[in-house]
């Protein structure tokens, strides 16, 4: 194997081995699944890489991070100036050519320093297309920071267009690239990746104040119920019981069927365990724990289905007002 000859593909296989399991396992999470299987491929032809080649790129894996954190620092310029100091003119010349693509199409990164009722003011005479895209590129904080800001009509519209948000072509992505820039008078380094669905807006959803929510929310369920059905359950999950205060856990335990619970714990975190066990008499708790044991080995998808159904009883009783779901935002849910 000599070192001038090797595919990047090869070169990211070998640095992957290099990192050991638990750093690679969390990349390739991240991977598309086509890329995925390439890469696992060729990780699984590896033979005897010498030690002399495994260094060179290793070296080279840091050399192209630290230019990827020198343009978020200070844009392309900065990162020559500085990889010209650190490795020549030649080498620094190098690494900034095969980073050339993605810094093409990466401009969305500046978003994450801008206040939210800056680039509220800057987004509400977009299109609706253009600000859930924008959105999809901030963490779930800052999208709910500006999605509280826009006209209610425009939360619903822009709420409905990230969940179903599918991918958007390299010309759209680079025009709304250019618009930014434009305005903002900066350039972004992180590499652009367009992440819309249910997923996305449950998460944004998750932390607005809960009056806009509940627009948002029956707007979609208005134009798309089964959507709206799918953004809710992501929205609270089984585990989120332990979000729930001792008084609406002990309301929420009164709309359950017993059996429903100890099937529904038979693969819940030690944590909701804790949270349901320390809110029961220890003869209920006797006989949960009875009825788990006596179910034996169990379905999972009988136990999701359970859970499922506890989920929806927290929505109902949480849109009733009978319990609290700390952490979701809004004056109304502040206890004094």
């Amino acid at each position: 194997m000599e070192y001038e000859s090797m595919t990047p593909l090869q070169k990211a296989a070998v640095a992957l081995v290099a990192f050991g399991p638990e750093v690679s396992a969390l990349v390739l999470k991240g991977m598309h699944e086509t890329d995925l299987e390439r890469i696992t491929i060729e990780i699984a032809n590896l033979r005897d890489v010498p030690p002399a080649i495994e260094t060179k790129v290793v070296e080279e894996c840091h050399q192209i991070f630290m230019a990827r954190q020198y343009i978020s620092q200070g844009g392309v310029d900065f990162a020559r100036e500085i990889l010209e100091k650190a490795v020549g003119a030649s080498k620094a010349k190098e690494i900034m050519h095969r980073l050339e693509s993605s810094i093409k199409t990466t401009g969305f990164s500046m978003l994450k320093d801008i206040d939210s009722k800056q680039l509220t003011s800057f987004l509400q005479n977009e299109h609706p297309q253009t600000i859930s895209l924008i959105l999809t590129q901030l963490n779930a904080h800052h999208a709910a920071s500006v999605l509280a800001e826009l006209s209610q009509e425009l939360q619903a519209e822009v709420s409905l267009r990230v969940a179903t948000m599918e991918k958007i072509s390299p010309e759209i992505l680079n025009e709304i690239e250019q618009t930014l820039e434009g305005h903002f008078e900066q350039s972004g380094s992180a590499q652009m990746s367009v992440s819309g669905g249910a997923k996305a807006i449950a998460e944004i959803l998750n932390l607005i104040d809960s009056t806009a929510e509940k627009n948002i929310l029956q707007s979609l369920e208005a134009e798309d119920p089964d959507l709206a059905g799918e953004v809710k359950n992501m929205m609270f999950v089984f585990d989120d019981i332990t979000l729930l205060d001792d008084r609406s856990i002990q309301r929420l335990l009164k709309e359950i069927e017993t059996k429903d619970l100890s099937l529904a714990l038979k693969a819940a975190s030690d944590e909701v365990k804790q949270k349901i066990f320390a809110n029961v008499s220890e003869r209920v708790g006797g006989m949960i724990q009875e009825e788990m044991e006596f179910m034996g080995p169990t379905r999972l998808s009988d136990v999701e289905a359970a859970q499922g159904r506890i989920v929806e009883a927290v929505r109902r009783l949480e849109e009733e007002g009978q319990i609290i779901i700390s952490g979701r935002g809004g004056k109304e849910d502040i206890i004094v």
